[in-house]
């Protein structure tokens, strides 16, 4: 396996979505910057979705016009739908995302829709990406557990990546939405997705609620995962996961 370790940072995204209040497009960008000029190599800056339901990124297209693009850093956003991927494109984004789950009741909280809903929607986000060769990551969110549902078993998780993968070429981003997992549940999740995307191409994405992110990391670090996902400060949480604390930091990873 490789030595290296491929970290995003999703603060500017995950992290501030959760806050309370929205906060300055300037501040946005200074943070950005920074996490570029520390040497992040990829860093989910923003999301393109309704202002109406995620007021506090209603300002996607300002902060990715004001960042100061650093040779070599990835620039990633998340959008819902195509008309999410056509705001995107406009901002000149690097790397596009989009978010499903392996819990009916969290995806239909998370966007009113049911999985197979949702990937009907990434269909032309698939197409379009697929076509001009450009990143796309699929996020597998509450890869571990519900707020609604409880344990999600890992088959379930499993067929959802299965889904995902027949619409197209794409990355694999596996997340404990909920921040409960213990470093068997990363065991039994690598077992089932692991037929069908290589180990070291899966991303995992931690939340910290339970204190056992890290040992969660190291595990993942055994098996020969290479990519997370992380937040600086910790920052962090879902709108539609009550409970769930921050992302685990990235200092710590």
């Amino acid at each position: 396996m490789a030595d290296r370790v491929w970290i995003t940072d999703v603060g500017p995204r995950d992290g501030l979505q959760n806050e309370s209040n929205v906060v300055a497009a300037s501040a946005k960008v200074a943070l950005i910057d920074a996490l570029a000029g520390a040497g992040v190599p990829e860093v989910e800056a923003t999301a393109f979705v309704s202002p109406k339901w995620v007021p506090q990124l209603a300002d996607a297209a300002d902060v990715m016009a004001a960042i100061r693009r650093v040779p070599g850093v990835v620039y990633a956003a998340l959008v819902p739908n195509e008309k999410g991927l056509e705001r995107a494109l406009r901002a000149g984004v690097d790397k596009i995302s989009v978010f499903t789950a392996a819990s009916e009741a969290f995806t239909k909280a998370n966007t009113n829709a049911t999985i197979n809903e949702t990937l009907e929607r990434f269909k032309p986000v698939f197409e379009y990406c697929t076509s001009k060769g450009l990143p796309l990551r699929a996020y597998v969110s509450t890869a571990v557990a519900c707020p609604y549902d409880g344990p999600v078993a890992a088959s379930q998780v499993a067929r959802v990546v299965e889904q995902l993968l027949e619409l197209g070429p794409c990355e694999i981003d596996l997340g404990d939405t909920i921040g409960v997992a213990h470093p068997s549940d990363i065991d039994a999740l690598l077992d089932a997705v692991t037929p069908l995307v290589p180990v070291d191409a899966l991303v995992l994405h931690l939340h910290d609620t339970a204190g056992r992110a890290r040992a969660c990391v190291d595990r993942a670090l055994q098996a020969g995962v290479r990519r997370f996902d992380a937040a600086c400060g910790g920052l962090g949480g879902c709108p539609y996961a009550p409970g769930a604390s921050g992302n685990v930091d990235t200092l710590d990873v």
